[in-house]
Order: structure tokens, then C-alpha cells, then sequence
């Protein structure tokens, strides 16, 4: 059969979803915390038997090409139109997104902090290694330190402020406020030369607890990556998060600008010159649990090398991305945040674990607007993009029936939010340079990434099956039950006295709802089935991480501005 005549018609069907919940019981406290959370950490608990049915078309007379790729495009137009209904207000949902990142401060809080609530943490973190590593921020529902995935929150809320900060309103100030939140605290975590720090915190010690951020009874250790044992993974991913952030002050604050613009130069050669993993020097400390690195250090010392380039236009950083960029792997295993390895293409894939989508995007700016080579970067942003496209016959993702994209494990949500933003700054890049992108035998228009990402910040706010909002205070039904500590727990104000490490518990066990809102959170998010359980056991759904948050700013920012994209 021709090839050229064959129009495969993508048609979802709902079949065989079954809710595999296996959480045990709490009697009366008598189930320990640690044990339950052993039990139930990051468990999988839907499981998804999603089928993608094909059907063949033969196409006769006229061009035929032109007919499939103006069908497929109308097809997928038309799966992302069913289920709309009335706008968000993306204005109030871009606020509360960036509020959520004062509820995830580590340190002393500043006068103008606006969710008072949460208080004064960790005050002495870094005293036993004699550095002051005050500040930064918790990545999730915990009370650790991880500067890996900080570091790529940080790039991200850098870009998204690079590319949509113009029509943030008055909230780019806040948004600005929260990159240098996490600047301030990467300059001391890497004010030793030769020396980096990587996590502040026990990660086991902390999670058999259930505490208050302000009456922390676990060690605060502080581990380090240096030239005898170290992690360029860490360290080049805090060099991108430098570079990108020096540019968001580089009109508000020229000498800050500048002071992060070298420091990022003195990390990565730190990064580039002492090779190795963290995994390596942390061992059980973070795998395969706590961030281990499943894709290898490659990805992010290219990234930090991109960001660097573009920061400072020095030829040497892009002859380094050059020089690497062909040695990634074609296929990668990327680290789930359940500590499962999962593997596919590289060029799909983008979180806090692999850059190598990212890469490809940023660079494939430069490359189009210079006229320079597009191989691979271009190739493989058009083939990122296409892989996300519901009608797309090369797509990589799958769908729930109500729309919401998912790729393999746990904590969806990351997923969701990432790849929407790099739709829409490719959307962007494409668009200007008035190109099409390239989807197997068809021509995509940049519009239709738009479209995509769309749906996907849609279903976040409310437009999906269950008709709730998966950010907490926005809409009129959102997650109660937040797998989030200082959410959970009375607040210093409401209950002053000291809570112990297990004093907590009740609050953890409990039905009732959290006692503090945090304000802008976004969760792991439903099972593909798009049901929900509201429960804080249940940490792949109902926990938040900065890392959603972070290119869901850039996002929302985007439809602030053209609701109607």
C-alpha cells in the first residue's frame, strides 16, 4: 500500500481502567509514619490500559499530501476544542503560582513575605561545615534541601521570566523576587572554591517524620561535591540556573547581574574540569530515592554551557555545545521520582533529570535566527514537538480520556507543565522565523503547539473530567488533603508550642483537610484515568513540587496575555 495514501485516524477509547488503591490501615496510630510512607512512597496507583486505535484511510486524487496534513492538523485540532468551556483567569492562577514559592522558603523570611502562615526555618543550616547556607528552598512536601532539582527550578523560572516576563503585570517583581530567592542561596553554596554543596538536610531522617519546617529535630547535614568527589550533574545544573538568572537582572541590577554571571563561569569549569556523578559520591543518599541521575551529567553540562553562551555571547561556550552535543546518547534512562529508571528517546525528554529537549530548544533559536546549521538541534526540537501532538504519528506521550498528557511514572504533573512550556517558547521561535515544523510527512503550524499546551494549563485550572482546579486556591474545588508538612500541620501561630518528629502524625492520618492553604501549589495530579484521590497518602498525586510550578509561571504568563490562543 502507498505509503503516501495511508491517514491514520488516532481515536482514544476508555477501556479497562481500574483504581488499584492498596493503602493499608492506619488503626489508631499504630501503623508507624515511616512505615506507611515505605509502603507508599510514590506508589503507581492507577493502572492505565489507555488503547490507540488506527484505522486506514486510502486517499484518491488531488494532493494527497496536502490533504493528510491539513486533515491531521484539523483531527488534532478538534481533540484539543472538545470539553472547553469558559475561560480561566489566568491573571489571578499566574499570581497564585508564584505565591507558592514563599511557602517553599527555606531561612529567614523578609518583611514583605505575604504568606505568613510559614516562618523562620532552618536558621543554622551550614554551621558544621562553617558556610552559611541559610535560605534556598524545600522542593516539595519535605523539609530537604536538594539543590539539584532547586537549581533546575531556578533555570526554569529564569526562562520563563526571559521569555513571558513582559506580560507578567505587577507579578514579574514577585517572579523576580523568587529567582533570587534561589540565587542568593546558590552563591553560598558555592562561595568555596572547588567545593559545592548539593543537599542541606537527612533525607531518611526526614521522611520518618511528619514536622514543622520551624521545629526541624532531624540533622541538618550538609553534603558536598568537590574535586576529589564530584558531581557535575549538580554543579552544572547550578551554573545554568546562574547564567539564565543573570540575565533576568542584568536591566534591574547590573552589578548582581554580573556577580552571578561569573560565579556560574567558575561553576561550570568546576562542573567540566572535575568529572563525575553524585551518585557516585552520595550513594543511598540519593539513590534511588532522593534525585538520583539516571541520565548521566552530559545533558547538564551542555545546558549550563548553552545558557552561558547565550548570557555572554563568548564563542567558547558554543564551540563546547558543538563539541558535545553529538555525544549524548540517542536513548537514555532518566530517573523517576519513585526511583525507577525509565527509558525512551532522548530528545523527548526534559525535567529536572535530562535537558536534552531544553538543549535543543534554546539553542535551536540561535541556530535559526543565525542561519547556522540545524542539525541536530532544529531536527530534534521538531521531533520533541511532534512527539507531544495528539494526532501526531511519531507521538510519544499518551493521553487520558478527558486530555491530559502523561508519560511513564509517577508525579505527572512535572511532565505536564514542562513540556507545555517548551511548546510554547518553540511555538515562539518557530513562529518568527515563519517556519512550519516538521512532523514526519506533514507541516505543523506553530499555532498548533499553542493549541496543545493550552489544553494542558486548561486541565490544570479545571477543564477536565472532575471539573476541579489541581492548584490549591484557585477555582472552587481544588486538593484539600496536600501531601505538604508545613500545610498540613497547625501553624506556628495558631499552635506555638514545639512539635516533635512524630508528634505530627495525627495530622498526617487525618481526613480533615490541611490547616494552612498553600496558596498556588500544583500537585502530582490525577492517574490517567483523570480520577483523583485526595489524600495525602497518596504522594505521587496530591504532592507539590517546585519544579511543576516553576515553567507553569512562564506558561500562564503567555495565556495572561492572549487568553484566546
Amino acid at each position: 500500500m502507498d505509503q503516501s495514501k495511508t491517514l491514520f485516524l488516532f481515536a482514544l477509547s476508555q477501556h479497562d481502567y481500574k483504581l488499584n488503591l492498596s493503602i493499608g490501615r492506619i488503626n489508631g496510630g499504630s501503623m508507624g509514619l515511616k512505615s506507611v510512607q515505605e509502603k507508599l512512597h510514590c506508589h503507581h496507583l492507577c493502572a492505565n490500559s489507555l488503547r490507540v486505535k488506527a484505522s486506514e484511510l486510502m486517499m484518491g486524487g488531488g494532493n494527497v499530501r496536502v490533504q493528510l496534513r491539513v486533515l491531521m492538523v484539523v483531527i488534532g485540532m478538534m481533540m484539543v476544542v472538545v470539553g472547553r468551556v469558559t475561560s480561566q483567569n489566568y491573571e489571578d492562577a499566574l499570581t497564585k503560582s508564584i505565591l507558592f514559592f514563599e511557602g517553599q522558603r527555606s531561612g529567614r523570611l523578609p518583611p514583605s513575605q505575604r504568606m505568613t502562615w510559614r516562618k523562620d526555618s532552618a536558621l543554622n543550616d551550614g554551621t558544621e561545615s562553617n558556610v552559611d547556607l541559610v535560605g534556598g528552598y524545600y522542593d516539595a512536601g519535605d523539609n530537604v534541601k536538594f539543590n539539584f532539582p532547586m537549581a533546575f527550578t531556578t533555570t526554569l523560572l529564569a526562562w520563563s521570566v526571559l521569555e513571558f516576563g513582559q506580560f507578567m503585570g505587577s507579578d514579574l517583581q514577585y517572579a523576580l523576587d523568587a529567582i533570587r530567592w534561589g540565587t542568593d542561596y546558590f552563591l553560598k553554596a558555592t562561595s568555596i572554591p572547588g567545593t559545592v554543596f548539593a543537599i542541606v538536610g537527612d533525607p531518611y531522617g526526614d521522611h520518618s517524620c511528619w514536622q514543622r519546617p520551624e521545629d526541624m529535630d532531624t540533622p541538618r547535614t550538609s553534603y558536598a561535591v568537590t574535586t576529589t568527589n564530584p558531581g557535575s550533574e549538580v554543579s552544572a545544573e547550578m551554573a545554568a540556573a546562574l547564567a539564565a538568572s543573570s540575565m533576568v537582572f542584568q536591566a534591574s541590577d547590573a552589578q548582581y547581574s554580573l556577580t552571578l554571571l561569573n560565579r556560574a563561569a567558575m561553576v561550570f569549569d568546576f562542573a567540566d574540569m572535575y568529572r563525575g556523578s553524585y551518585n557516585d559520591v552520595f550513594g543511598a543518599l540519593v539513590c534511588p530515592y532522593y534525585y538520583c541521575d539516571g541520565s548521566g551529567y552530559a545533558d547538564e553540562l551542555i545546558w549550563a554551557a548553552a545558557w552561558l553562551y547565550k548570557a555572554t555571547n563568548n564563542q567558547s561556550y558554543w564551540d563546547y555545545v558543538l563539541k558535545h552535543i553529538n555525544s549524548l546518547p540517542q536513548y537514555i534512562k532518566r530517573m523517576d521520582t519513585d526511583g525507577m529508571p525509565v527509558s525512551g528517546g532522548s530528545f523527548a525528554e526534559f525535567g529536572w533529570d535530562s535537558k536534552h529537549a531544553g538543549i535543543n530548544i534554546l539553542v535551536s533559536k540561535l541556530v535559526i535566527d543565525r542561519q547556522l546549521n540545524p542539525s541536530p538541534f532544529v531536527f530534534n526540537a521538531d521531533k520533541f514537538a511532534c512527539s507531544i501532538l495528539p494526532e501526531s504519528p511519531t507521538k510519544s506521550v499518551t493521553y487520558s480520556p478527558g486530555g491530559l498528557l502523561f508519560k511513564p511514572g509517577s508525579c505527572n504533573m512535572q511532565h505536564v507543565t514542562a513540556l507545555s512550556f517548551l511548546l510554547l517558547v518553540y511555538s515562539r521561535y518557530s513562529n518568527d522565523a515563519q517556519r512550519g515544523i516538521q512532523c514526519d510527512n506533514f507541516v505543523v503550524p506553530p499555532s498548533r503547539l499553542v493549541q496543545v499546551a493550552h489544553s494542558q494549563v486548561d486541565y490544570i485550572l479545571g477543564k477536565n473530567p472532575l471539573g476541579m482546579s489541581y492548584m490549591v486556591g484557585y477555582g472552587n474545588s481544588f486538593p484539600q488533603r496536600i501531601h505538604h508538612r508545613a500545610s498540613s500541620l497547625p501553624s506556628v501561630d495558631a499552635y506555638p508550642a514545639h512539635i516533635d518528629c512524630q508528634g505530627g502524625s495525627q495530622y498526617f492520618q487525618t481526613e480533615n483537610p490541611n490547616q494552612n492553604l498553600l496558596i498556588g501549589a500544583v500537585v502530582g495530579g490525577p492517574a490517567a484515568d483523570d480520577s483523583y484521590v485526595d489524600f495525602r497518602i497518596d504522594v505521587s498525586q496530591s504532592e507539590p513540587i517546585t519544579y511543576i510550578n516553576a515553567p507553569l509561571v512562564g506558561a500562564l504568563a503567555y495565556f495572561k496575555a492572549f487568553p484566546s490562543s
